[in-house]
């Protein structure tokens, strides 16, 4: 069992996709690399069938909402060589008007039901899904829990006034 090594990884996918993939940091020792949608499935792609990385296995895709942020979501993509062991985070940011990314389907079929979740809870649309369609809430449900859009709490609640706790 081979390993390979952050900077050798980085130097790889640099040399490969100049320009269009940059280092975000390592946290942990993950390495957390970014592109950019029209580059997404060919990095992909490329990290899975490369003889040398072998980036088989998606360990994980999922969403993250930043509100603050001038790109409002990011679309997160985990992925673990078994051959090197090795693991890599693969990050898009998009704006909030515009949520579509091409499918990771194409690459690896488990990405359907993460992708489906992804829509479900975050509202991001993969182009060229097979069945994007809600998977874990009810179906006539017009907004998307995991998008930080409301408030925490109910500013309306008495229960929570300051004279109830003495201040």
């Amino acid at each position: 069992m081979g390993t390979i090594t952050n900077e050798d990884l980085i130097k790889r996918i640099e040399g490969q996709f100049p320009g269009q993939a940059t280092i975000l940091g390592e946290p942990y020792g993950l390495l957390t690399m970014e592109t950019t949608r029209e580059h997404i499935i060919d990095v992909l792609s490329w990290l899975k069938n490369d003889a040398v990385l072998q980036f088989i296995f998606l360990t994980d895709l999922t969403a993250i909402h930043y509100p603050d942020h001038e790109k409002g979501m990011a679309i997160v993509y985990h992925l673990h060589s078994l051959v090197n062991n090795v693991r890599l985070r693969l990050k898009v940011f998009l704006t909030i008007d515009d949520v579509h990314i091409p499918t990771a389907t194409t690459v690896w079929d488990a990405a359907n039901w993460m992708e489906r979740e992804a829509y479900d809870f975050f509202g991001v649309l993969f182009d060229g899904h097979p069945d994007l369609r809600r998977i874990l809430n009810v179906d006539d449900m017009e907004a998307f829990p995991l998008r930080k859009e409301h408030p925490l709490e109910d500013p309306n609640r008495v229960d929570k006034k300051d004279y109830f706790f003495g201040r």
